[in-house]
């Protein structure tokens, strides 16, 4: 980061303003990877402020594809920030940016990067939705993640794929239980079935752990307007591989939630079997 610092000071705007735009954006990148993983949203406000000062130079009109590229570095910077705030300000103006960003940088152009772009703004979208009453931004979101697997293919593309499987399965969960439709429950459950192909145990022991919780979740949600003891069964028998699995890389607050929840559902399973 200081070595950016120290190039704008020689790159002077004045002097080299594609450079000095470059320094920018690459200085902005720096930032965010540094806010990403720290509570506050000081270096996050920073990275902003730096894709705006490239964005000054990398004009639509003149660098489309560059332009892109910033806006979105910017619109992915700007959700991060949403996501920490209590507001929707920040992720309403992700989705824009992220929008404008897949106008120039095309499925054509540039596959992967319209697929990177599909996807945050299918983030962006299901943080806002999970925020409003409505359903309209979380079924904006499932298009987005489907959107973005016609080129995170699993052959192509394994571990984003598998990602956006994990995603789709949370917004495609979300948007059951606030509808109540048990449809909308089972693609979730499709979804983190097909995501658990690739994030295997052996492979990323905490991203399997992640959907396999979320595969647990699903299916107790199922189970709960079901009649039967099958999903809240398979609930627990998930959520058990999970915690056999737990270790210090896991946050307290999911390794104490999850005895919680094997207890509540194995006892709601003793219940009905009692009837």
């Amino acid at each position: 980061m200081a070595a950016f610092r120290a190039a704008l000071a020689e790159r002077r705007r004045d002097r080299a303003p594609l450079l000095w735009a470059i320094t920018q954006n690459n200085l902005g990148s720096t930032l965010t990877t540094l806010g990403r993983w720290e509570s506050g949203t000081a270096r996050l406000e920073e990275a902003a402020a730096a894709f705006c000062a490239a964005l000054e130079e990398w004009r639509r009109d003149r660098v489309p594809l560059l332009w892109a590229m910033a806006q979105y570095n910017l619109g992915t910077t700007f959700l991060a920030l949403g996501e920490r705030e209590h507001g929707t300000a920040r992720l309403k103006r992700s989705v824009t940016i992220l929008r404008a960003a897949s106008e120039e940088s095309t499925r054509r152009w540039d596959p992967r990067q319209w697929a990177a772009t599909q996807s945050s703004l299918g983030r962006a979208l299901w943080r806002l939705g999970e925020r409003e009453s409505r359903t309209t931004r979380l079924k904006g979101a499932i298009a987005a993640y489907q959107a973005a697997l016609k080129e995170y293919t699993r052959g192509r593309a394994p571990l984003d794929w598998a990602r956006t499987q994990n995603n789709l399965g949370t917004v495609l969960q979300t948007l059951g239980e606030r509808e109540g439709e048990t449809a909308r429950l089972e693609e979730a459950v499709a979804a983190y079935r097909a995501a658990l192909e690739e994030r295997t145990r052996k492979r990323g022991p905490l991203d399997w752990a992640m959907t396999q919780s979320n595969l647990g979740n699903a299916l107790r949600a199922l189970g709960e307007r079901e009649t039967g003891t099958a999903r809240l069964e398979e609930a627990v028998a998930v959520w058990e591989a999970c915690l056999a699995l737990a270790t210090s890389d896991w946050t307290q607050d999911w390794v104490q939630s999850l005895p919680s929840r094997i207890n509540e559902t194995r006892a709601e399973v003793v219940r009905r079997v009692g009837r």
